[in-house]
Formats: structure tokens, C-alpha cells, sequence
């Protein structure tokens, strides 16, 4: 597993303490029941939709949502600070995914996209620690040694977040199927392992690593 403080709690898939800004973080997989009006809040929200393009009608939102639910390459995660909702993310094989048509994908490298959902944690300094327990959680797969992200390339800030967290750019493109201009970040997990988590000891600064436009759309 990688992290040392990292553990697993009852609800939740995956759960670690980050003394960086001494919140628990936790994940556990997103529902139709649990989550379909938070969710559908969160993608309606001025700061997502225009990289996620997923502000529909009620009833359109939950059939695309419980189709994410039901793909076999992608795993719809709900994460927590202090065992409160407050951010989304999306865990799939990339070598499954139309990411792959656009780099050398190797069968067990994984992907992420996320998206902070209440204003009030935008700003905050979360989002660097977030994507890192998400990364620390995909790392638990042995054979998983590189992580891919393919933000728009619009997004800045976002990009800047994925940076911190280890993440290289590789080059951007277009992404025809997703509808966008992306870049291709990658994080292997031995730079991830030694150069990421060794340093968690320097806290964020409030809003110096996220602001009004986390999100890295799906």
C-alpha cells in the first residue's frame, strides 16, 4: 500500500489522515441512491460546467451517471474531508478508454478525473492533497505504475494541481473524442513514491494550489 498512514475504514475504499492540512481524507464509490442529487448539484455548478459539460436535466443526468456506474473500465468515487461529500472523481483504465488512441497505453496504467463540487472548498488549498490520496489509492494496484490525466488544456489551474502532485506534461492534444483540447500528464509511480510523498511535510498555502476552476472535466 503505498503511503504509511494510509488505512482503510468500514465505509469508505480508501482513507488517510494528510497532516499538510490535518484533514482525514476518505473515498468510497459513488451511488445512484447515495449520490444521484449531489452529483447533479455539483455538475450544474458555475466553476464545472464548462469542463465537464454534464449540466442536464434530472432525468438525463441519471442515465448517464448510472451508466458510469455500470462501466466495467471506470470506477465513480465520492471523496470526503472529514467524512464530509465534497468532491468527485473518476478512476478507469486507460488503455480501455478513448485516452489510449492518443498515447502508448500500457494495459495497467490508470487515469483520473475530478472536480472539487461545493464552492466553499474551492480556494482552500484541498485539492493537492485530495488528488494525491487518489493517486495513492490507484498506486495500491501492484502492477499499476503510471498514472494519466488529459485535463483541458484551458485549465490551467488544474494543470498546475496535477504538477504538484507529480504529474509530467507530455504534450498536447487534440482530443476529438472527449471534444477538447488536452494535455497529456503522467505520473509514474516511483516519482509519485519518492519525490511526492516525501513532501507532505510543507503545508499549502490557502488557494495557492486550487481556485474557482477545479476540475479536470470526463
Amino acid at each position: 500500500m503505498t503511503g504509511p498512514d494510509a488505512t482503510i475504514a468500514t465505509d469508505y475504499d480508501y482513507q488517510t489522515y494528510d497532516q499538510t492540512i490535518e484533514r482525514t481524507v476518505s473515498l468510497r464509490q459513488a451511488t445512484l441512491d447515495r449520490d444521484l442529487g449531489r452529483l447533479h448539484a455539483w455538475l450544474a455548478s458555475d466553476h464545472v460546467k464548462p469542463y465537464w459539460e454534464l449540466d442536464l436535466p434530472l432525468p438525463a443526468f441519471r442515465d448517464r451517471f448510472a451508466g458510469k456506474v455500470a462501466d466495467d473500465h471506470l470506477t465513480p468515487y465520492v471523496g470526503c474531508l472529514d467524512h464530509v461529500p465534497m468532491s468527485y472523481w473518476e478512476c478507469y483504465w486507460a488503455a480501455e478508454d478513448d485516452v489510449a488512441n492518443h498515447y502508448d497505453a500500457e494495459p495497467t496504467d490508470q487515469g483520473v478525473h475530478l472536480l472539487i463540487g461545493p464552492p466553499a472548498y474551492l480556494g482552500q488549498g484541498y485539492a493537492v492533497p485530495l488528488l494525491r490520496a487518489v493517486v495513492g489509492m490507484q498506486f495500491r494496484h501492484p502492477e499499476t505504475d503510471r498514472i494519466v490525466a488529459e485535463p483541458d488544456a484551458r485549465n490551467e489551474r488544474v494543470i498546475h494541481v496535477f504538477e504538484q502532485c507529480g504529474f509530467e506534461p507530455r504534450r498536447e492534444f487534440r482530443f476529438d473524442e472527449a471534444e477538447k483540447d488536452a494535455v497529456l500528464l503522467i505520473c509514474e509511480r516511483e516519482r509519485f513514491e519518492t519525490d511526492v510523498l516525501a513532501d507532505r511535510t510543507v503545508t499549502p498555502q490557502s488557494g495557492a494550489d486550487d481556485g474557482d476552476e477545479v476540475s479536470a472535466d470526463g
